[in-house]
C-alpha cells in the first residue's frame, strides 16, 4: 500500500512521515522549510513563519485566533500532492548566501526607496482622506535604515565567515541577527496596521494602489528572506556547531 502511495502521488519519505505526524506539534518554521508550498498556506491565513518560526503551528494558530482545521487541511493537500518543487533546504550554505544576497538584499534596496517615494506622494495628496496612512513614509524610512544596517552586517561579517568555514564565529553573529529579525517582523506588523492590512480604499488613486501593491510584495519578500535565514541558513549553522562539539 505504501509503495502504491509513493507511485501514485510521488510522495517522498519525508512527506509520508509528515502525513503521519501531528502537524500542530511541529514548529511552523520547520513545516515551511520541509513542505513545498507551505509558505503560501501560511500567507493565506496570516501566520508568521519567519520570526515566529521556532514556535509550534498550534501556538501560532491560537495567537492568530483562527480555526486549525482549514490550515491543517491545506497542508495535507500539499503533502498528498507530493510537490517536489525547488527547495533551498537542500542547498549548501554558500548557495544560500549568494541567493539571499542577490534575491533579497539587492531587491530590498530597490523596493524600499520606491515605496518611500510613493508613500510620501500619497500622504501629501490625500492627507485629508480618513484612510490616509499618515506616518507611513517615516516608518518605511526607519525600516530601510534598520534593514540596511542589518544587511551590511550580514554582508561584511556573517557571510564572509560562512564562506570561510568559520561556523563557530558565524553562529554568535547569527544569533544577534536573528534577534534583529524579530524587530523587522514587528516593524512590518506596524506598517500593516497603518495601512488597514495593506488594503486601499475603493476610491484610491493609482499611486495609492501601486504603493500597497509594492508593500504587499515587500511583506512577502521580507518574510521569505527572514524564513530562509532563520529556519534554513542559521539552522544549518547551529546543527553544524552542535555536531562539532
Amino acid at each position: 500500500m505504501l509503495m502504491m502511495l509513493e507511485k501514485d502521488h510521488g510522495l517522498t519519505n519525508k512527506h509520508i512521515r509528515y502525513k503521519q505526524m501531528n502537524l500542530l506539534e511541529q514548529s511552523i518554521g520547520k513545516i515551511a522549510r520541509d513542505i513545498p508550498g507551505a509558505t503560501s498556506v501560511f500567507h493565506k491565513y496570516g501566520l508568521d513563519f519567519c520570526c515566529g518560526g521556532s514556535k509550534s503551528l498550534d501556538v501560532m494558530i491560537k495567537k492568530k485566533g483562527i480555526e486549525a482545521d482549514p490550515v491543517i487541511s491545506d497542508l495535507h493537500k500539499l503533502i498528498d500532492l507530493g510537490e517536489l518543487s525547488s527547495s533551498w533546504n537542500a542547498a549548501s550554505k554558500a548557495e544560500l548566501v549568494v541567493h539571499i544576497k542577490n534575491r533579497y538584499h539587492d531587491i530590498h534596496r530597490v523596493q524600499f526607496p520606491e515605496l518611500i517615494r510613493l508613500s510620501a506622494r500619497v500622504e501629501k495628496v490625500h492627507a485629508d482622506h480618513p484612510a490616509c496612512p499618515t506616518g507611513l513614509t517615516e516608518h518605511l524610512q526607519q525600516m530601510l535604515e534598520e534593514l540596511e544596517l542589518h544587511m551590511i552586517d550580514e554582508e561584511e561579517n556573517l557571510f564572509p565567515l560562512i564562506l570561510a568555514g568559520d561556523i563557530s564565529k558565524a553562529r554568535s553573529i547569527a544569533e544577534k541577527l536573528e534577534d534583529e529579525h524579530e524587530n523587522h517582523g514587528r516593524m512590518l506588523e506596524i506598517a500593516e496596521k497603518m495601512t488597514h492590512d495593506i488594503s486601499a480604499p475603493e476610491d484610491a488613486c493609482n499611486t495609492w494602489n501601486a504603493l500597497y501593491l509594492g508593500l504587499r510584495t515587500v511583506k512577502l519578500d521580507l518574510m521569505q528572506h527572514i524564513h530562509l535565514e532563520n529556519n534554513v541558513l542559521f539552522d544549518q549553522i547551529k546543527t553544524e556547531v552542535s555536531h562539532n562539539v
